[in-house]
Protein backbone atom coordinates (compact mmCIF):
# COMPACT_ATOMS: atom_id res chain seq x y z
CA UNK A 1 0.00 0.00 0.00
CA UNK A 2 1.41 3.66 -1.11
CA UNK A 3 1.90 6.30 1.67
CA UNK A 4 -1.14 7.96 -0.18
CA UNK A 5 -3.53 5.49 0.23
CA UNK A 6 -2.45 4.63 3.50
CA UNK A 7 -3.29 8.61 4.54
CA UNK A 8 -5.89 9.31 2.38
CA UNK A 9 -7.87 6.06 1.06
CA UNK A 10 -10.45 8.54 -0.28
CA UNK A 11 -10.30 11.45 -2.02
CA UNK A 12 -12.51 14.08 -3.91
CA UNK A 13 -10.07 16.76 -5.79
CA UNK A 14 -6.69 15.31 -6.92
CA UNK A 15 -3.38 16.98 -9.39
CA UNK A 16 -0.48 14.91 -10.57
CA UNK A 17 2.77 16.09 -12.30
CA UNK A 18 5.78 14.40 -13.70
CA UNK A 19 9.61 14.49 -14.46
CA UNK A 20 12.24 12.08 -15.98
CA UNK A 21 14.89 12.67 -14.12
CA UNK A 22 19.11 11.16 -15.29
CA UNK A 23 19.30 9.81 -11.51
CA UNK A 24 18.48 6.71 -9.45
CA UNK A 25 15.60 6.55 -7.56
CA UNK A 26 17.47 7.30 -4.32
CA UNK A 27 19.28 10.33 -5.60
CA UNK A 28 15.80 12.17 -6.46
CA UNK A 29 13.86 11.60 -3.27
CA UNK A 30 16.68 12.77 -1.59
CA UNK A 31 16.44 15.78 -3.87
CA UNK A 32 12.69 16.17 -2.80
CA UNK A 33 13.19 15.63 0.75
CA UNK A 34 15.68 18.76 0.33
CA UNK A 35 13.79 20.77 -2.17
CA UNK A 36 12.89 24.67 -0.71
CA UNK A 37 11.15 26.96 -3.69
CA UNK A 38 11.60 29.71 -0.77
CA UNK A 39 14.20 31.47 -2.84
CA UNK A 40 11.71 31.46 -6.31
CA UNK A 41 10.90 34.76 -7.17
CA UNK A 42 7.81 33.68 -8.66
CA UNK A 43 6.56 30.72 -6.53
CA UNK A 44 7.07 33.41 -3.23
CA UNK A 45 4.84 36.28 -5.18
CA UNK A 46 2.32 33.66 -6.01
CA UNK A 47 2.20 33.01 -1.91
CA UNK A 48 2.26 36.79 -1.55
CA UNK A 49 -1.02 36.75 -3.87
CA UNK A 50 -2.33 34.01 -1.59
CA UNK A 51 -1.75 35.70 1.58
CA UNK A 52 -3.45 39.24 0.20
CA UNK A 53 -7.20 38.48 1.35
CA UNK A 54 -5.81 38.37 4.68
CA UNK A 55 -3.39 41.00 4.64
CA UNK A 56 -6.30 43.22 3.15
CA UNK A 57 -8.72 41.77 6.12
CA UNK A 58 -6.30 42.75 8.77
CA UNK A 59 -5.71 46.15 7.48
CA UNK A 60 -9.30 46.82 7.57
CA UNK A 61 -9.93 45.13 11.09
CA UNK A 62 -11.95 42.09 9.53
CA UNK A 63 -9.03 39.75 11.07
CA UNK A 64 -6.69 39.66 13.74
CA UNK A 65 -3.24 39.35 12.94
CA UNK A 66 -1.93 36.06 13.04
CA UNK A 67 1.55 35.43 15.09
CA UNK A 68 3.14 34.96 11.81
CA UNK A 69 2.39 35.37 8.00
CA UNK A 70 1.09 31.95 7.15
CA UNK A 71 1.27 31.95 3.18
CA UNK A 72 4.60 34.59 3.28
CA UNK A 73 6.60 31.87 5.00
CA UNK A 74 4.99 29.07 4.20
CA UNK A 75 6.71 25.59 2.81
CA UNK A 76 7.20 22.12 3.80
CA UNK A 77 7.36 22.69 7.28
CA UNK A 78 4.53 23.37 7.55
CA UNK A 79 3.03 20.30 6.15
CA UNK A 80 3.04 17.08 8.46
CA UNK A 81 5.63 14.19 7.11
CA UNK A 82 4.14 11.30 6.75
CA UNK A 83 7.15 9.17 6.07
CA UNK A 84 9.59 7.91 3.18
CA UNK A 85 8.65 4.04 1.91
CA UNK A 86 12.56 3.35 1.22
CA UNK A 87 13.09 4.53 -2.38
CA UNK A 88 10.15 4.71 -3.63
CA UNK A 89 7.76 7.50 -1.99
CA UNK A 90 7.70 9.98 0.55
CA UNK A 91 4.49 12.17 1.80
CA UNK A 92 3.63 15.11 3.46
CA UNK A 93 0.10 15.86 4.68
CA UNK A 94 -1.98 19.01 5.78
CA UNK A 95 -5.23 19.56 7.00
CA UNK A 96 -6.92 22.58 7.22
CA UNK A 97 -10.02 25.25 5.77
CA UNK A 98 -7.73 26.10 2.80
CA UNK A 99 -10.43 28.36 1.37
CA UNK A 100 -9.96 30.70 4.55
CA UNK A 101 -7.88 33.58 4.28
CA UNK A 102 -5.91 32.15 6.69
CA UNK A 103 -5.92 28.91 5.35
CA UNK A 104 -6.81 27.36 9.15
CA UNK A 105 -4.22 25.23 9.01
CA UNK A 106 -4.27 22.60 11.75
CA UNK A 107 -0.94 21.74 13.49
CA UNK A 108 -0.56 18.22 13.34
CA UNK A 109 2.14 16.30 15.74
CA UNK A 110 2.86 13.33 13.40
CA UNK A 111 1.48 10.92 11.03
CA UNK A 112 -0.43 9.22 13.70
CA UNK A 113 -2.13 12.55 13.99
CA UNK A 114 -2.76 13.17 10.48
CA UNK A 115 -4.26 9.87 9.85
CA UNK A 116 -6.57 9.82 12.83
CA UNK A 117 -7.81 13.64 11.84
CA UNK A 118 -11.57 13.76 11.06
CA UNK A 119 -12.91 16.88 12.63
CA UNK A 120 -15.74 18.09 10.25
CA UNK A 121 -15.40 21.56 7.95
CA UNK A 122 -11.73 20.37 7.64
CA UNK A 123 -10.38 19.24 4.35
CA UNK A 124 -6.87 16.97 4.34
CA UNK A 125 -4.27 16.75 1.36
CA UNK A 126 -1.76 14.96 1.21
CA UNK A 127 1.42 15.05 -1.03
CA UNK A 128 3.47 12.27 -2.20
CA UNK A 129 6.14 12.27 -4.67
CA UNK A 130 6.61 8.86 -6.26
CA UNK A 131 10.39 7.80 -8.26
CA UNK A 132 10.25 5.03 -10.12
CA UNK A 133 13.21 3.33 -11.80
CA UNK A 134 12.52 3.23 -15.68
CA UNK A 135 14.30 0.85 -17.66
CA UNK A 136 16.89 3.31 -19.33
CA UNK A 137 18.47 3.81 -15.92
CA UNK A 138 16.45 7.23 -15.20
CA UNK A 139 13.70 8.09 -12.38
CA UNK A 140 10.12 9.00 -13.36
CA UNK A 141 9.30 11.23 -10.61
CA UNK A 142 5.34 11.83 -10.06
CA UNK A 143 3.79 14.50 -7.59
CA UNK A 144 0.56 13.20 -6.97
CA UNK A 145 -1.98 15.71 -4.63
CA UNK A 146 -4.93 14.52 -3.45
CA UNK A 147 -7.64 16.19 -1.03
CA UNK A 148 -10.71 14.71 1.14
CA UNK A 149 -13.30 16.39 2.51
CA UNK A 150 -14.88 14.95 5.04
CA UNK A 151 -18.49 16.18 3.97
CA UNK A 152 -20.83 17.66 1.58
CA UNK A 153 -20.56 21.03 3.06
CA UNK A 154 -16.82 21.25 3.20
CA UNK A 155 -16.51 19.69 -0.38
CA UNK A 156 -18.82 22.67 -1.17
CA UNK A 157 -16.46 25.27 0.67
CA UNK A 158 -13.53 23.83 -0.77
CA UNK A 159 -14.28 23.13 -4.50
CA UNK A 160 -14.25 26.95 -5.30
CA UNK A 161 -10.71 27.67 -3.96
CA UNK A 162 -9.75 24.39 -5.73
CA UNK A 163 -10.72 25.41 -9.18
CA UNK A 164 -8.99 29.02 -8.76
CA UNK A 165 -6.12 27.76 -6.73
CA UNK A 166 -5.25 24.69 -8.90
CA UNK A 167 -3.05 26.61 -11.98
CA UNK A 168 -0.92 28.61 -9.61
CA UNK A 169 -0.59 24.89 -7.57
CA UNK A 170 0.33 23.23 -10.85
CA UNK A 171 2.99 25.86 -11.56
CA UNK A 172 4.55 25.76 -8.17
CA UNK A 173 4.62 21.94 -8.52
CA UNK A 174 5.98 22.25 -11.81
CA UNK A 175 9.23 24.45 -10.51
CA UNK A 176 9.22 22.27 -7.90
CA UNK A 177 9.86 19.25 -10.08
CA UNK A 178 12.45 20.93 -12.44
CA UNK A 179 14.53 22.35 -9.19
CA UNK A 180 14.77 19.00 -8.01
CA UNK A 181 15.69 17.56 -11.45
CA UNK A 182 18.48 19.94 -11.17
CA UNK A 183 19.31 19.16 -7.67
CA UNK A 184 19.28 15.25 -8.38
CA UNK A 185 21.94 15.65 -11.66
CA UNK A 186 23.59 18.19 -10.35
Amino acid sequence: MSLLQRYLPRHDFAETHHITIAAPPAAVLDAVARADLSDDPLVRTLLQLRGLPLRLRQRLGASPAPAQDVWGGFGLHRFTPLGRDGDSEIAWGLAGRFWEASGGLVSLPGAEAFERFTEPGHAKLVMTWIAEPQPDGRTRLTTITHVACPDDATRRRFAPYWYVIRPASGFIRRRALRRIKAMAVG
